[in-house]
């Protein structure tokens, strides 16, 4: 008998996905875990494998960025022994119970015709591509794409596709913007003895293939200082009115890809050294960059450090990676006449940024907490000294 696959539970509580890329055309055999089709999910890219062997018969969803539901069906897969026909099937999945073809019934949610009146699409006039031929929000939103001009009053427009990482990357600073309520406070830190360490370590260090940036240094001061300031390592369960601090450190670093930015999460990081931290940042950026990142890769911070200055801005208001309390930006560094030991000098200046969530603390834990990750980035062997 012909198997319907549909699209499994992925984890992590998410319950749709964006078609990425189909690895098969129908007609082609596939082997049980081969993977069969690219899912884009929060952030992640999702490798979606086969669960058994066969021909592929039918495709149901083959568009590029079209939405599939978990449990939606995905394509039918038959032995040569076994016959497949495309009349159509009922389901229950999605839209509820699908009438047979020859009705001329409009198979649409109810979300699908609001936003089709709301827009003024007739949608007896479109062909559903969703399951049974349903119509999607996909399809109405084409209709007006479609009918969109290529000009506005003041002259020649673009219309870009906003769908992807980018439809995601909006989706979750929206979120963040609308549940926090955020203040941003800025520094200045002198790190020019910090500067000095890195420029000193960072030959040899290339030579054994790892890139030195500043990052870990980072990284190691925001965790001393979440230690003793441990509501910004901390999260809020809405649905327990609790506010929930970790009492583990695990550092989001904000990585600039050709699709968006993407936040890999270094795990434990008051465990690990500088050197095993900068030889992990390198290694998921890389991941990011290529889109090879796993989705638990991707979860999991309780603060999040994100370095604008690597492209020349100097002060910022980062948005928090929700549903962490807080993140760090730091600016471009750059020489600037400074009071040094009583005397004018010219020093390394760093700009930090922080973005907290004024509802979990105050604005004087978050100065004190800033002033903090100064003092450690100004002085590197404060990390030493103060290390468990």
């Amino acid at each position: 008998m012909p198997f319907d696959f549909v699209l499994p539970d992925l984890g992590e509580g998410i319950t749709e996905g964006e078609i990425r890329e189909w690895k098969i055309k129908e007609g082609d055999r596939v082997e049980e875990h081969q993977v069969v089709l690219e899912i884009e999910t929060d952030k992640a890219v999702v490798e979606v494998p086969s669960p058994k062997k066969g021909s592929v018969v039918k495709i149901y969803r083959k568009e590029e960025g079209e939405i599939v539901k978990v449990g939606e069906v995905l394509m039918t897969i038959a032995e040569e022994s076994e016959a497949f026909s495309e009349a159509p099937r009922k389901s229950t999945s999605v839209v509820g119970s699908l009438p047979e073809a020859e009705e001329k019934e409009i198979l649409a949610t109810p979300a699908v015709r609001t936003l089709a009146k709301e827009l003024n699409v007739n949608l007896e006039a479109l062909k559903g591509s969703g399951l049974g031929g349903s119509i999607t929000k996909d399809d109405v939103m084409k209709v007006t794409e479609k009918s969109a001009p290529a000009e506005d009053q003041y002259g020649p427009v673009q219309r870009l596709p906003f769908k992807g990482l980018r439809r995601t990357i909006a989706k979750n600073l929206a979120t963040a913007q609308r549940t926090t309520v955020f203040v941003t406070g800025m520094e200045e830190a002198d790190i020019t003895g910090l500067w000095d360490i890195r420029e000193r370590e960072k030959k040899a260090l290339n030579e054994k293939g790892i890139h030195l940036t500043f990052m870990p240094f980072f990284i190691k001061a925001v965790q001393h200082a979440l230690m003793e300031h441990p509501l910004l390592n901390a999260s809020i369960d809405e649905e327990r009115n609790e506010i929930v601090v970790k009492k583990y450190f695990n550092a989001g670093v904000a990585v600039d890809t050709p699709d968006g930015l993407m936040v890999p999460v270094i795990k434990e990081v008051d465990k690990k050294t500088i050197l095993e931290l900068a030889r992990e940042i390198q290694e998921l950026s890389v991941k990011a960059r290529d889109r090879k990142i796993k989705l638990d890769e991707m979860k999991g911070s309780t603060f999040s450090i994100t370095n604008y200055g690597h492209f020349g801005g100097t002060f910022a208001t980062p948005v928090i990676n929700y549903p962490d309390v807080a993140i760090l930006g730091t600016g471009r560094i750059s020489e600037k006449p400074w009071v040094f030991h009583g005397e004018i000098a010219i020093r390394k200046i760093l700009p930090l940024s922080l973005t907290f969530d004024h509802r979990v603390t105050d604005g004087v834990d978050a100065s004190r907490f800033l002033t903090k990750v100064k003092s450690y980035l100004e002085d590197p062997d404060l990390l030493f000294i103060e290390s468990a």
